[in-house]
């Protein structure tokens, strides 16, 4: 067999579903390969940037790595914004790109760049085949990588002369193994310090959207009474209805569940990214004492240095909390601060959900709706922009992977395309992106995509004609803006274009309704909402002038 009949072999015996991709010359034989496949399914997209996003929600959804495909140059630097978003969103990835022959890579030639190199600072591994012989186990690294914690993507490039040699073996068996779990001594010690705190609160990070991790939280929450603040990417991993949901933590300004963080003696750190929510904003000068619990060691800070650090599978450390509670008994609190926080916070959610307002729709109005009308498994998409912040402080969740947030690396364009992977993995479930009108339009092309793969799916569109964020922290630092205005189209006639249903939202009262029929329609379906996006400011005042209760 050739050398890509045998990396399409490798790749089914891995399990993988899924390549997203736009094809070139270089990689011609693979496509021809991978066409002989009935394991995989190859989706065209109408860029690579939309096939790496689309291959990062299917890995942040499933927990197994999707394939993103392009060629060599343009093809492959059109790929790495979706993937260093996978990276450091930690959703496992596979990306496979085409490369001109390796008798020409040593001197300049057309469409040659070092691919590799590029892919290095934004890939746990980056690589390329010289040898056929060595495919088995470049996958079979490739693919353990990607999904090993914390998971994330691995680039695999293949020399279009490497591609057709002959070559007599076959992939490798896939092996399951089982993460390294803490020691007993260890939790002793965790399980002691937590103990002896008084106010101890948890603030939940990327790991806990994990369904074990998050099975066992709940329980841990249950047992205990302590409360939960989550970060953008962890929304979800306890019930929104709970008790100790202290809902989210992340903006740049103070906001009311930092109040509770603020109260605490003990801070209980799981599965914490730092890249998500840095301590320098809630632990300035190391005055909290922090128990880390992941499944890797702590990142160095100078803000952030554990009194205790716990290494190993999150899902197990927390079993193993469990268990000790269950061995000595209840424990005691004082929760106090923790319940302020949630009645203020509950206040906040609720506070325009009857609005009436004409003209334009308040982001928090368009929230509240949005969580009417959406399942407990339902899936929403933030895009990039003044939106996400909205999202991450108003929209609250029953279950974890059903708010999906970029907030590593944090790209705009992320959201149409994502909600197209999430609607293949859950074509039964509801699925809603919302978008700024400048992210919508940086992969609006894959409209047709959604068109041609008759997605069922609905994209929120909340225009205010400008780069509505950065217009916020430009205003919030100096006073004023620079400009940041642009046009749009008619949406309703650019939906009408690409074959979606269309709808223009001007009267806030009709929002729920207009949203509860464009799940009902068949195919893709766009809502533009015109946002008024002077609550941006307000709640930057109301957050300057915050002032915990305790």
């Amino acid at each position: 067999m050739k050398a890509s009949d045998l990396m399409v072999q490798c790749l089914e015996e891995e399990g993988i579903e899924y390549i997203f991709g736009v094809p070139g010359e270089e990689n011609a034989d693979f496509m021809i390969s991978l066409e002989q496949s009935d394991k995989i399914r190859f989706i065209l997209t109408r860029h690579e940037q939309g096939a790496a996003f689309m291959a990062e929600i299917y890995g942040r959804l499933t927990g197994n790595p999707a394939g993103c495909l392009g060629t060599l140059g343009p093809g492959a630097t059109n790929l790495i914004t979706g993937v260093a978003d996978s990276n450091m969103d930690r959703a496992p990835m596979l990306v496979l790109t085409g490369q001109g022959a390796s008798t020409r890579l040593h001197k300049e030639s057309h469409q040659v760049m070092d691919v590799t190199g590029m892919f290095e600072p934004v890939t746990k591994w980056a690589t390329t085949v010289w040898h056929p012989e060595n495919i088995p186990e470049i996958m079979r690294k490739a693919v353990r990588l990607a999904r090993t914690e914390k998971p994330g993507a691995v680039h695999i490039e293949l020399p279009e002369d490497i591609a057709k040699l002959e070559v007599d073996k076959r992939p490798l068996p896939v092996q399951k193994f089982r993460r390294p779990v803490p020691d007993d001594k260890i939790m002793d010690r965790a399980f002691a310090r937590i103990r002896q705190a008084r106010r101890p609160i948890i603030i939940a990070g990327n790991g806990c959207i994990r369904r074990r991790a998050s099975k066992q939280l709940r329980l841990f929450c249950e047992k205990t009474g302590i409360g939960v603040v989550s970060t953008f990417m962890a929304k979800g991993c306890v019930d929104m209805d709970a008790d100790y949901c202290l809902y989210t933590i992340g903006l740049g300004s103070k906001d009311i569940p930092a109040c509770a963080v603020d109260a605490a003696d003990l801070v209980i750190t799981l599965g914490y990214d730092m890249v998500e929510y840095h301590p320098h904003l809630w632990n300035a000068g190391r005055e909290k004492d922090v128990l880390h619990i992941d499944f890797l060691p702590a990142e160095i800070d100078e803000n952030y240095h554990p009194e205790i650090e716990v290494v190993g599978d999150l899902a197990h450390a927390l079993w193993m909390l469990n268990e000790r509670v269950e061995r000595d008994g209840p424990l005691s609190f004082d929760f106090e601060p923790q319940h302020a926080v949630r009645r203020d916070m509950t206040r906040e959610l609720e506070a325009h959900k009857d609005d009436t307002t004409t003209g334009t729709v308040r982001p928090q109005k368009a929230l509240w709706d949005a969580r009417q009308v959406m399942g407990p498994q339902d899936i929403l998409l933030s895009d990039v922009g003044a939106h996400k912040m909205w999202i991450a402080r108003h929209y609250q969740c029953h279950e974890p992977n059903t708010c999906l947030i970029p907030n590593g690396f944090c790209s705009m364009g992320f959201a149409l395309p994502g909600a197209i992977a999430a609607s293949l993995v859950y074509p039964d479930r509801n699925i809603l992106g919302i978008c700024g009108d400048g992210g919508f339009m940086m992969n609006s092309q894959e409209m047709e995509t959604a068109r041609r793969l008759n997605c069922k799916l609905t994209i929120m569109v909340w225009e205010d004609g400008g780069y509505g964020l950065i217009g916020w922290k430009q205003t919030n630092e100096f006073g004023r803006h620079t400009d940041l205005a642009f046009g749009n189209p008619d949406w309703v006639k650019l939906a009408a274009a690409f074959g979606w249903h269309g709808h223009l939202v001007t009267e806030a009262a009709s929002l729920r309704e207009v949203l509860s029929q464009s799940f009902n329609e068949e195919g893709p379906s766009l809502v533009v909402v015109p946002i008024d996006y002077e609550e941006n400011v307000k709640l930057t005042k109301r957050m300057g002038e915050l002032t915990c209760p305790i």
